[in-house]
């Protein structure tokens, strides 16, 4: 029987990349992930496994040390990690933002002082925007810039911060209103700031403190994160692009792509809530027969393997509209917005299926019980997802009356 989820038309350099990740997925991660996430322990073994594979490199350019692959390429390889664990795929996904970001819109000493090392996974990346009084509404940021000579100093709290404690470097969001008239779009005063730090807790550099971690329903083992900025003092060459109010347009690319990356994330937990399901199937019996051969459990198999297709090709097409050099947020909405969906039901059959026993913590569908409704919320809410879709198909249909 084919596997699910399968992708057409890829190369052979990315079948053989695929075929890695699934090999070390299957030997690496899944057999330890369920201990590592039950002690809430990152996973320092199987990053330094990632790292030896150049997954930290994957669509950084060749130039710059990287492997030069596609948006397409790292959607699949995260779809395979999360399959194993999602905690990893969030350890990239981030780290992989800030590469974007700065290969599309650093400065070329930005591009040439970062990216190397980021390549190497010698530097890990975090992006950071959310604030705690804040969520989806972007433009209400209140951590604010103010230029002092050649440098700013930032001041302000920042909230939701994946990787805030491992990381070294931190993309971060505020306000700049230097340079802008009073009564200038909220949008159009932001700028991003490329924030270097010692990885760990407490203060990591002067006037940058990063509290211990978010203690989570799931999602365990990626450390999760506050970031407090008291008198920050940020070089002015360390804007990401080197001009002020263009951050919340950098962060939005970003934003874009990580989108595909959690729908990825999405399809990688449901494939895998389908396997355990789909054998735990074979394995019960009720009635002097397995439960999969009971029609109940088989339309359950149907439509959770029918979902975990469409989640995929929906991914899919979002990856190449954006490696095509198009606009892909109306694909990235949807197939962020229809995997996560998709994800929380396909667990929650699988959940299901096995009873009485997928309550308890010694089967792996426990786990992903608990960490699928964070894709619910990252990377924007499912309203928000629905409110870009929506506002773009009006303009697609733009009705002329």
């Amino acid at each position: 029987m084919a596997r699910l989820a399968q992708t057409a038309g890829l190369t052979d350099v990315q079948q053989e990349i695929l075929s890695t990740v699934r090999d070390f997925v299957d030997k690496e991660i899944i057999p330890v992930a369920t201990e590592l996430e039950h002690r809430d322990e990152y996973p320092q073994a199987i990053v330094d496994g990632l790292k030896e594979l150049g997954l930290f490199g994957l669509m950084i350019p060749e130039e710059y040390g990287g492997l030069g692959e596609s948006l397409l390429t790292y959607a699949l390889c995260v779809e395979e990690i999360a399959r194993g664990w999602m905690s990893v795929s969030g350890i990239i996904n981030t780290h992989f933002i800030v590469a974007y970001m700065l290969k599309q819109h650093g400065t070329q000493e930005q591009k040439d002082h970062f990216l190397p090392r980021m390549a190497a996974g010698d530097i890990r990346g975090a992006f950071s925007m959310s604030e705690p009084a804040l969520g989806s509404d972007v433009s209400a940021i209140s951590s604010k810039a103010v230029k002092d000579g050649e440098e700013y100093v930032l001041n302000g709290q920042k909230m939701w911060l994946t990787n805030g404690g491992t990381s070294s470097l931190v993309a971060v969001l505020v306000r700049s209103d230097e340079g802008h008239a009073e009564g200038t779009a909220p949008h159009k005063s932001m700028t991003t700031f490329l924030v270097e730090k010692e990885p760990g807790f407490g203060e990591v550099r002067p006037g940058l403190t990063i509290p211990g971690k978010i203690d989570k329903m799931g999602y365990k083992g990626v450390d999760t994160t506050e970031l407090i900025m008291d008198g920050l003092r940020i070089p002015a060459d360390r804007v990401l692009g080197g001009v002020t109010g263009r951050g919340f347009y950098q962060m939005m690319d970003g934003v874009e792509v990580g989108r595909v990356n959690v729908a990825a994330r999405g399809c990688g937990v449901a494939q895998r809530a389908f396997e355990l399901g789909v054998r735990y199937a074979q394995q019960r019996h009720t009635f002097g027969k397995a439960i999969a051969q009971h029609q109940a459990i088989q339309f359950k198999l149907a439509e959770m393997a029918t979902k975990v297709e469409a989640a995929h090709a929906m991914m899919v097409n979002a990856a190449r509209k954006k490696d095509s050099g198009e606009r892909n947020d109306l694909e990235a909405g949807m197939a962020k917005y229809l995997a996560s969906e998709y994800c929380k039901e396909v667990v929650e059959d699988a959940f299901r299926i096995h009873g009485g026993y997928g309550f308890s913590k010694e089967y792996e569908i426990e786990r992903l019980y608990r960490e699928a409704p964070m894709l619910l919320i990252g990377e924007g809410t499912a309203e928000i997802q629905k409110m870009i879709i929506g506002r773009r198909l009006l303009e697609e249909y733009r009705f002329q009356g």
